[in-house]
């Protein structure tokens, strides 16, 4: 049954996962289902990177199917023609001779459900993942082992070797509720034939759960909210290898993988239904610290990526930014014991930085790999490296100003003070070496020169807090400058108006959600809270625009570039945490909580 504090969004998302695009997927699961776009077939992937196939970085995302060409077949074997029918838990098939399902079993297992009465089945190919040649011969590699099985009367049960691998023909005369389970597993498994019924009511009931617990919002935020969550949920993959915690990929069609300040990212999302799921995203990642202190780039099932040799060789990281996650994290779902944990290992992180990434040891820390940014292809990158950078710097003295408060939750307020003062000292640094008084932002370095391109990441030190007033309100005028940065769709990952700005191509023009929503929380904190409203609402209704959500979003016109991944991790998370904070302001709620706020202000601060 649904409470009366959220609506059905079970019935809401009816029809909302297009599975020509995006993959049918649960929680937890590697197993991505998609229907070809030109044809009533489907095809299965795996959300794994098996670098023991290929160790290229990428390779995964060129692998082909594990299972192609996927049918419903009737008693003569002809294939049936379908319409489909999504919901979270559920896949429904009408076809001539009755309806198909496919539900969730367990994680490694599909359930498919028969047309009461009638003889049908399913076809398909699969094949070993990986081909070969060498100069003596050549080889295979299977990825996963595969194993199917059904209740009802087997009427048919053919193998057909073909192109390199095998087609299966499994037809049953199917009794009420027969089903076809396959499972797929690293090990082989012939899986229970449970019921289709009990599948089903089992994945509504787990759909209905997560649903059950999410904070309410307005109206008008509801269908893409319902979308978001769906995403935070089916995004999530199980323990396995170097992941020791469930944990949220970016996107299991697109990254495969826990990315580091992606999942500070999810954390803000989970807290609101799952502190502890949240605490496991930063978990998930600091529990693959390096010995020196610095945190990987990203960590899957096989390894983890610490080091990229392109564009450049060095080791690769991600931005400071999980001490100010677990922090709003804290504030929401206090634990100190948490903090305890996760203390020592940030420091020894932000000590990582300051040691390990000043070359000219004058206090202000640089990037030496493009991709440590986040920022891959910026432009504040095409002039070499490495790159003294104020985001990088204003991330630092976030985090630190995120362990004060730590320290002091801690009872250690000689250490609070200590890392406030380094975060004072910080951004007198950067005025000091970043100001440019003549164009009014913060200039990023390569070998003592100021790089010639304008990008949010000028305006960053906002976010500190700690500015003199005419420096911030230079900043602001940047900020709102419709030929900049202020257009129909802000903030551009480049100024609008600089000759660098490409609209399509990732980091060099695009809007990112996430570069908004630390925007928002800045704006806020020093006070701008028309602005950052704005920007709230401008960056809702641009994502609310579209019926999926996306990587980032053209500053023209508000369309994803083909090249942005879909079903998006830290954008679903910036929607629900910006829903949530605009319907808890919105003046036509009635339990409206004037109270809430948006951003931290450090002790003594004043609106």
């Amino acid at each position: 049954m649904q409470s009366a504090r959220n609506p059905d969004y079970i019935k809401i998302m009816h029809n909302q996962i297009n599975i020509t695009r995006v993959p049918f997927s649960d929680r937890g699961s590697r197993i991505l289902l998609y229907q070809y776009p030109e044809k009533t077939q489907l095809f299965i992937k795996l959300a794994e990177r098996m670098s023991y196939l290929d160790p290229a970085l990428e390779a995964y995302l060129t692998r082909g199917p594990f299972i192609t060409d996927l049918a419903f077949i009737d008693e003569d074997g002809k294939e049936l023609a379908f319409t489909p029918e999504t919901f979270p838990h559920l896949l429904r098939f009408h076809t001539a001779i009755g309806d198909f399902g496919i539900v969730f079993q367990d994680q490694k297992t599909l359930s498919f459900g028969l047309p009461d009465g009638k003889t049908a089945g399913i076809r398909f190919f699969v094949f070993p993942q990986l081909w070969n040649q060498t100069e003596q011969g050549g080889f295979f590699k299977a990825v996963r082992n595969l194993a199917y099985s059904g209740s009802g009367t087997i009427v048919s049960n053919r193998i057909f070797p073909r192109k390199g691998g095998y087609e299966v023909e499994f037809l049953i005369h199917a009794d009420q509720d027969s089903t076809i389970s396959l499972t797929i597993a690293d090990r082989e498994k012939v899986p229970d034939t449970i019921p289709f019924t009990l599948s089903k009511q089992a994945a509504e009931f787990r759909w209905r759960d997560w649903f059950e617990n999410l904070p309410p919002v307005i109206k008008p935020y509801r269908q893409t909210y319902a979308y978001a969550w769906w995403i935070m949920a089916s995004n999530l993959i199980s323990p396995f290898g170097n992941i020791l915690y469930e944990a949220m990929t970016p996107s299991k069609k697109n990254y495969i993988g826990l990315w580091l300040w992606d999942s500070a990212m999810h954390s803000l999302a989970y807290r609101h239904v799952d502190p502890e799921l949240a605490r496991n995203q930063i978990r998930a990642m600091i529990s693959n610290q390096l010995p020196d202190g610095m945190l990987p780039d990203a960590v899957y099932d096989e390894g983890i990526i610490a080091e990229i040799d392109h564009p450049i060789r060095a080791e690769v990281t991600k931005p400071p930014i999980l001490a100010w996650a677990a922090l709003k994290l804290h504030e929401m779902a206090p634990d100190l014991e948490f903090l305890k944990e996760i203390y020592i290992p940030l420091v020894r992180w932000n000590a990582w930085w300051f040691s390990m990434n000043d070359d000219n040891v004058n206090g202000l820390v640089q990037y030496n790999h493009p991709y440590s940014s986040g920022l891959d292809n910026n432009p504040l990158w095409d002039f070499g490296m490495p790159v003294e950078s104020p985001d990088l710097n204003t991330y630092l003295c976030v985090q630190m100003g995120s362990l004060a408060e730590m320290a002091e939750l801690l009872g250690m307020d000689q250490e609070g003070a200590m890392w406030r003062r380094r975060a004072e000292g910080l951004v007198q640094r950067m005025i000091r070496e970043f100001w440019d008084e003549e164009k009014g932002v913060f200039q990023a370095l390569h070998n003592g020169e100021p790089v010639p391109v304008l990008t949010p990441f000028n305006l960053y030190p906002l976010w500190t807090g700690q500015l003199p007033v005419h420096i911030t309100e230079r900043l602001i005028a940047h900020l709102t400058n419709p030929d900049e940065f202020w257009g129909e769709y802000p903030i551009p990952s480049v100024a609008l108006n600089d000759a660098l700005h490409d609209p399509e191509s990732m980091w060099r023009g695009p809007v990112w959600a996430n570069i908004n929503y630390f925007f928002i929380e800045a704006l806020h904190q020093i006070g701008y809270n028309s602005i950052a409203n704005t920007l709230c609402e401008k960056t809702l209704h641009m994502i609310m625009n579209h019926p999926s959500i996306y990587e980032f979003y053209n500053a023209k016109t508000g369309e994803p570039p083909e090249s942005a991944a879909e079903v998006f991790g830290w954008t679903a998370a910036v929607f629900i945490d910006l829903a949530i904070q605009a319907s808890e302001k919105d003046p036509s709620r009635p339990d409206r909580n004037e109270s809430t706020g948006y951003g931290r202000r450090r002790k003594g601060e004043t609106s």
